[in-house]
């Protein structure tokens, strides 16, 4: 019988960023037969279909990830110390488990304040968590046995906010489904097109985050475009997918602004790929962006994406395509200046654009799964 694995996290689920990859994991490790329980608030159908895989449901209170924490640290701690009876592996992410195992961190608390936008009860509860998940950070990481990081930039923000020794952490960078995201033909372009009523004379460029907070980096964002629609010649519409408490704030000075026509909000979105198939270009000026999945899965498409230099994923791109990498997330002006910059070097940067999809494109989830298993049967 193959040792059993256990694994703790909030969720594992096909929605993105960090649930995205706890997902990959754990179907790969079902997939190799041996026992796998999973500690958690959600699991997609697709693991529950497994006879080897157990999940171990854990409540979440109104439904909020800040009073389920400490019932998925309890339980996650139970079902680590039988674990590690039977000689088996476990993996907690970040601060929801402290456990003398392995651990695996998608965003780094103590490396950005989020400042959450709406009311005075809003922004409490904002401080509160960051407090809550700080301290559950620390105690965490500096319990871990082993500790994966899913960038070199997590890796050194994470050492920086715990002090934990460089030597203890591993980067292992995620994976992409590459049937999903892969670059369109202009037949499958102009289809993709033809089936979200995009006309074919207007370029398109592509948001996707939450509206939540600043983190994402929209506010930028929009007051560029509002600029560039201010004068003749900038012939491109913006497309904003995702969801959060200043969407209707946002949607309302889009309609103030008389930029109706330019900027177009799409909501929560399943058909992503599509979306990223149609477009032109994805832009990410993020503030904090600890990897960045939909820049690496725009990149997987084909679809250039201007991001902030300091993201994790911007580690991927090459010397030649610095022109996309942008430098300081509350510059206006600067995101004014990349967006033309791509304009003008569109054509000569789609190759190299091309060749960096199709790296990334060979990096599957498959083979992220396998290395952090390696690590864990070695290390955790």
């Amino acid at each position: 019988m193959r040792r059993p694995y256990t694994l703790i996290a909030g969720d594992f689920v096909d929605t993105g960023g960090m649930d995205r990859a706890n997902l990959a994991l754990a179907h790969w490790l079902a997939r190799q037969g041996g026992p796998v329980r999973l500690v958690a608030h959600r699991v997609a159908d697709v693991l529950l279909g497994y006879p080897n895989v157990r999940f171990v449901r854990v409540p979440k209170p109104g439904n909020a990830y800040l009073l389920g924490e400490p019932l998925l640290d309890a339980v996650g701690r139970a079902w680590a110390l039988r674990t590690r009876a039977e000689g088996g592996c476990v993996l907690a992410n970040g601060g929801n488990c402290p456990v003398p195992a392995a651990n695996w961190v998608h965003y780094v608390h103590g490396a950005y304040v989020s400042q959450p936008a709406g009311g005075a009860l809003r922004r409490l509860k904002g401080r509160v968590s960051h407090r809550v998940y700080l301290r559950g950070e620390r105690e965490a990481l500096r319990r871990a046995r082993v500790i994966i990081a899913n960038s070199e930039r997590t890796r050194e923000d994470l050492v920086a906010a715990t002090g934990v020794p460089a030597s203890r952490v591993r980067v292992v960078y995620y994976g992409c489904d590459a049937e999903r995201f892969r670059p369109a033909s202009v037949e499958a372009r102009r289809a993709a097109r033809e089936a979200l009523g995009w006309s074919e004379s207007r370029r398109v460029a592509l948001f996707v985050g939450a509206l939540g907070d600043r983190r994402k980096g929209f506010d930028t964002l929009f007051q560029a475009w509002a600029r560039l629609c201010a004068r003749g010649d900038w012939g491109m519409d913006l497309k904003v997918v995702g969801v959060g408490t200043q969407r209707e704030v946002w949607a309302r000075e889009v309609e103030a602004r008389g930029l109706g026509e330019r900027i177009q909000f799409l909501g929560f979105r399943k058909d992503v790929p599509l979306l990223m198939s149609a477009a032109d270009l994805l832009v990410a000026p993020t503030r904090y962006e600890a990897y960045g999945l939909g820049v690496h899965e725009a990149l997987c498409a084909g679809l250039p994406a201007l991001v902030s230099r300091t993201s994790g994923v911007a580690e991927r791109y090459p010397a030649e395509l610095d022109g996309l990498l942008l430098d300081d997330p509350d510059d206006v002006d600067g995101l004014v200046r990349r967006l033309e910059v791509w304009r003008e070097h569109e054509a000569a940067w789609a190759p190299k654009v091309a060749a960096l999809s199709e790296t990334l494109r060979t990096q599957h989830w498959d083979g992220m799964a396998a290395a952090i298993a390696d690590i864990m049967e070695r290390e955790g």
